[in-house]
């Protein structure tokens, strides 16, 4: 398997889909899901949901993912040809001077001041997005307006997926968040239910505001719902794992009891908790209970979608997170797959999630 979810997931970061914009990665999934689903959709906000039916009615247990990725959106177009842009999601700005874009097709390069005219203060303080550009070796706006690039066109990093340390199961590349979560769903598709409905979400704009995981929970009103996601590690050396972050990569995939600040974006259901502790159990896959204050994921929003939602999330490890290139270890995305099987292969004897229901 892992070979195949590396050729899946390759694929799938080269497909450029910045918030706002999931349509590129809506027609390949769609396209890969052929013939696998009972039907594919599209709502309005740009949610695709591939939806497989059990012989027998039963519960509905949705598996959400999110298609989008962070970038750039193009602000302005300078008389001398440069592109000015805006940022969309936590892009790092450190990060982006020379660092190679594509928009529209077109492959670009963000440019800084030279090395040479930069004051000691500037080759060691890093740099506002706001104070960087665009080039595309054009030499007036008109030959960018040429290009068919407007003021509002997404801008993908360029990064493709590539193999780290010979290891055979370490890549890195952009995207990685959440194409991974994405080439896992695509494998799930050939699990049937046994009973009910499961309901694969491919979900849109997670990266600013998890917008697309509330309306797939309302819509379908899941009697389960989990987020497949990645996170961030906590085993580098600019990081601690006890006074930071207890992730590390090659763990196995994380289950956060906590997420945001304080929990205020989720505090993960207890009865969810245990169903995907025994579960995991079962499939022998170690799962790495962890806080995370720095962020959130699409549960949190599926949670408290309509009337309330028993909601959860399996989150595979990722180092340099919010970079251009964020490396994973595949094993920790098998390990995913291995436990979500084994909540379908329980949804005829799903628990219920009521909060006394063990009373």
């Amino acid at each position: 398997m892992l070979e195949q979810l590396r050729g899946r997931l390759r694929d799938l970061c080269e497909i450029d889909a910045i918030s706002g914009d999931e349509r590129p990665m809506l027609r390949a999934l769609r396209a890969a899901l052929a013939g696998q689903v009972d039907e594919f959709v599209v709502d309005v906000a740009g949610n695709g949901y591939a939806v497989k039916r059990g012989p027998t009615p039963g519960p509905t247990v949705l598996i959400a993912a999110h298609t989008d990725e962070i970038g750039l959106m193009v602000k302005s177009i300078e008389p001398g040809g440069f592109i000015r842009f805006a940022t969309v999601g936590g892009v790092i700005d450190n990060l982006l001077p020379a660092r190679p874009v594509r928009l529209r097709g077109v492959h670009g390069v963000i440019g800084v001041k030279a090395g040479h005219y930069q004051t000691a203060q500037e080759r060691t303080q890093g740099w506002r997005a706001d104070d960087l550009y665009i080039d595309l070796g054009c030499s007036s706006a008109a030959q960018v307006e040429a290009l068919g690039v407007q003021i509002g066109d997404p801008v993908a990093f360029v990064s493709p997926l590539i193999d780290i340390g010979g290891h055979g199961h370490l890549v890195a590349g952009k995207a990685v968040d959440n194409r991974l979560g994405c080439a896992v769903l695509l494998e799930l598709a050939a699990v049937t239910p046994p009973c009910g409905t499961l309901v694969l979400a491919f979900t849109a704009q997670e990266e600013v505001g998890l917008k697309g995981a509330k309306l797939a929970a309302e819509r379908y009103r899941p009697d389960l719902a989990l987020a497949l996601d990645t996170m961030p590690t906590g085993d580098t050396p600019d990081m601690n794992a006890f006074r930071d972050l207890n992730v590390r990569l090659g763990g196995g995939p994380a289950l956060q009891v906590m997420a945001g600040p304080g929990g205020r974006a989720n505090l993960l259901h207890p009865l969810v908790k245990s169903f995907l502790l025994s579960v995991a159990g079962s499939a022998q896959v170690p799962l790495q209970l962890c806080t995370f204050h720095a962020g959130s994921n699409d549960s949190a929003a599926m949670a408290w979608a309509a009337q309330g939602i028993a909601a959860g999330s399996l989150t595979i490890p990722r180092r340099y997170s919010h970079s251009p290139m964020e490396l994973a270890d595949l094993n920790d995305a098998v390990g995913a797959f291995n436990v979500l099987r084994g909540v379908i292969g329980c949804m005829d004897a799903l628990p219920e999630f009521t909060f006394l229901a063990d009373d």
